[in-house]
């Protein structure tokens, strides 16, 4: 089935929804070439399901990319949705394609007890909705993934282009996308009400041969950054050889990418709850077979 996303204000928030919808579309045809970072990162985020013994049903790949629906079908999920910003993206997933917005998703609430989003959130403006509009579409007790590029991804391009752009006219203007912390990640799943929500730290290593391919890569994935704040104008002539330049004074070029692992489940009556306070029956200092003391008061010699 297809679907046409919703109409969002482009306007708002960091990024450009419209140019990054246009990116991915013309990436549709590529998405081949970046295919073995993205099939890592899948393969580190889709390992997690090994730590649980539910059996999912019914999944939601979000901008999967061609690589996560076929993943999830291989562990034996039969209905897979896949949904992407990109009409054309969304056709070539692995699942049922959906063209839709994650601003905007249209799904019913209790559609899907699975939802997984493998490097597909972190160009959304307002994620805290958009996370709010996965927990909703979830069944009870049911589990969401995601990963994100962390803090400190694609670090050396950044670096190289602002000091070349610097050199050249007296400031830098941004050229790669801004990333979220580990902190940010944890608030966000609490914020937007998931259940037992951990967000963690994981390292996927990448290299390249030279910057050239790690320009083209970015491409091909249709992840060159759609900023609103991005400068229009022409690129100075010297720039982005300038820039490649620096980068391949390291060869193989190392950019290795960090991942935060977001876990969290829709609330559910079959999941453990926290004990209420002043509940305990026992001391914390008799579990740990230890000696209670005041505060402040010295052990004994």
């Amino acid at each position: 089935m297809a679907v046409s996303p919703a109409s969002a204000p482009g306007s708002l928030g960091p990024f450009d929804r419209r140019l990054l919808a246009r990116r991915r579309a013309r990436a549709a045809a590529t998405i081949h070439r970046a295919a073995p970072l993205l099939e890592g990162a899948a393969d580190l985020l889709l390992d997690r399901l090994d730590d649980t013994t539910r059996r999912f049903t019914a999944a939601l790949d979000l901008g999967g990319r061609g690589v996560v629906a076929p993943r999830l079908r291989a562990r034996g999920i039969d209905f897979v949705v896949s949904a992407d910003l990109a009409p054309a993206m969304a056709r070539i997933a692995g699942g049922e394609p959906v063209a839709a917005d994650e601003e905007w998703l249209p799904f019913g609430a209790g559609s899907f007890d699975l939802v997984v989003a493998s490097l597909s959130l972190h160009t959304v403006n307002d994620l805290p909705g958009a996370l709010i509009q996965i927990r909703r579409a979830l069944r009870p007790d049911g589990l969401f993934l995601a990963t994100l590029p962390g803090l400190g991804t694609l670090q050396p391009l950044r670096e190289a282009l602002a000091a070349v752009e610097d050199e050249l006219r007296g400031g830098a203007a941004p050229r790669v996308s801004p990333f979220p912390t580990l902190q940010d990640a944890a608030a966000l799943l609490q914020r937007a009400g998931f259940a037992l929500p951990v967000a963690d730290l994981d390292r996927l290593d990448a290299a390249w041969r030279s910057p050239l391919g790690l320009l083209r890569d970015l491409q091909a994935a249709g992840e060159q950054a759609a900023l609103h704040a991005r400068d229009r104008r022409v690129p100075p002539r010297g720039l982005f050889p300038g820039a490649l330049a620096r980068l391949a004074a390291t060869t193989p070029i190392e950019a290795p990418l960090p991942l935060l692992v977001m876990t969290g489940w829709a609330p559910g009556p079959d999941q453990p709850q926290p004990a209420r306070p002043g509940s305990a029956t026992i001391r914390l200092a008799d579990a740990l077979g230890v000696e209670e003391r005041r505060s402040g008061e010295a052990a004994p010699r």
